[in-house]
């Protein structure tokens, strides 16, 4: 049985990103000031009163958009009437009703769903006094709350549970991965997204920068359920104001790489790689995360190089990855997407292995034997004891040596890609700690 759908709308500024987030217990859409900041359908599972719902939150209905993406804002908005089994009509009880608030009247009528009028930005009882007026809209009396300050939170979320009492109380099962797909401007991750979920979740255009937050799109392949978080497209955070909404989404796109288990990192085969892409690439290594690179819009490109070409031209450009599977797709064809997600599935579960203490000595051993670290003046000569596994996703390998400092970082890097090799570590990055050999001693010890 899917989850009832609780989509929020209403014309743009009245707070409907604020009141998602306080329903969805967690700041999950961006909040700002500016109208026309969520474009996007962006959802969350909630629970309220053991009642598990998809909430949904949506753009500004009649925005006058600079971009020119009302006409896709404003499907996006029906496309989120359509699936819903209640709709939350959010007003602005400091203004008076305007037309907006008339003409997504007359739209949910028109539809014949459960309507909630909630009257927002009651910050007083001053205030709610004036919400008489949006009787006019021809719904029931409206709930006043203030999404901001937490009033009338626990009355909205009554109704809400009384109106889905059909719904799930159960939790829904969890995702068995969640794929961050990361990448600079008009790369084609929303098509991707897309294509993945099987609807038009993203808006799609040529304007850059359309996806202005990260947004969770939750689907399923062969029985499972997966999570692809949409992120905005980046650019040099130079040109960026610390305040302005390209900053948090840039924010936003930093944290999705730190939460994911797999990254999708998103390349235009037919633009030049740029700084901008070489930093992404830098995050991900930081953080350790599986990663495939993925070559978009190679239709365009596949009669200019190979991909054995397109392979060495990424090497030599971008550093730290050159474990990472490379896939050429076509998004907008859905061309190879499946075999992406099954590769994503295999990395996930490389990340995940975990190897006994035995084998990856033996492994230590091979590798000492074919090279072993070599003396640095004024350190004296290296050794490496044993090692043993620590941690998963990422592989985390600790090895005790009789001085971490004498261990150079070229003999670092060459022991990683060794143990890549030998171990079922192939083509995730490995987390390689060094301690000093007394401090196992004094870890059996202490066991004693």
């Amino acid at each position: 049985m899917a989850l009832p759908v609780v989509a929020i709308v209403g014309r743009p500024n009245v707070g409907k990103s604020s009141l998602f987030n306080a329903l969805a217990g967690r700041r999950i859409s961006i909040v700002e000031p500016t109208a026309g900041v969520t474009r996007d359908r962006i959802s969350a599972v909630a629970e309220i009163e053991n009642r598990y719902f998809e909430l949904v939150d949506t753009g500004g209905y009649g925005i006058e958009e600079s971009d020119d993406l009302a006409e896709h804002i404003d499907r996006q908005i029906k496309l989120a009437i359509e699936r819903a089994h209640l709709v939350v009509f959010l007003v602005d009880v400091q203004t008076a009703v305007t037309p907006l608030d008339v003409q997504m009247a007359e739209l949910l009528r028109r539809r014949n769903l459960p309507v909630l009028l909630v009257a927002n930005k009651a910050d007083s009882q001053t205030l709610e006094n004036q919400a008489g007026e949006f009787f006019t809209l021809g719904f029931d009396e409206p709930l006043c709350v203030s999404a901001l300050h937490g009033r009338g939170l626990k009355e909205l979320g009554q109704k809400i549970s009384a109106r889905i009492s059909q719904g799930k109380t159960e939790r829904p099962v969890e995702a068995v991965m969640k794929l961050a797909v990361v990448g600079k401007r008009n790369v084609g991750k929303s098509t991707f997204i897309n294509s993945l979920a099987g609807e038009e979740r993203m808006i799609v255009s040529e304007v850059p920068g359309t996806t202005r937050d990260a947004v969770d799109v939750r689907f399923e392949k062969d029985g499972r359920c997966f999570v692809a978080i949409d992120t905005a497209g980046l650019r040099k955070k130079g040109k960026m104001s610390e305040n302005s909404i390209e900053f948090y989404s840039y924010t936003r796109a930093l944290q999705s790489i730190r939460r994911a288990d797999v990254v999708f990192f998103f390349l235009d085969a037919i633009a030049m790689i740029s700084q901008v892409e070489k930093k992404l690439a830098s995050t991900i290594v930081e953080h350790y995360k599986p990663c495939i690179i993925v070559v978009n819009k190679w239709d365009l490109a596949k009669d200019r190089a190979t991909t054995d070409q397109y392979g060495e031209y990424i090497g030599q450009l971008i550093g730290g990855l050159d474990f990472a599977p490379i896939s050429f797709i076509t998004a907008k064809d859905a061309k190879n997407v499946q075999s992406l997600l099954d590769l994503a599935a295999q990395l996930y579960k490389q990340s995940n292995t975990t190897v006994s203490t035995g084998r990856l000595n033996k492994a230590l051993k091979t590798i000492t034997s074919e090279r072993a670290p070599s003396a640095r003046r004024k350190v004296g000569l290296p050794k490496i004891y044993y090692g043993t596994q620590v941690a998963a996703h990422p592989p985390t390998l600790m090895l005790f040596v009789n001085d971490p400092v004498k261990i150079d970082a070229n003999y670092r890097r060459f022991l990683i890609n060794r143990l890549r090799d030998l171990l079922p570590f192939a083509e995730v990055p490995i987390r390689l700690l060094l301690r000093h050999h007394r401090e196992s001693k004094t870890a059996a010890e202490e066991q004693k």
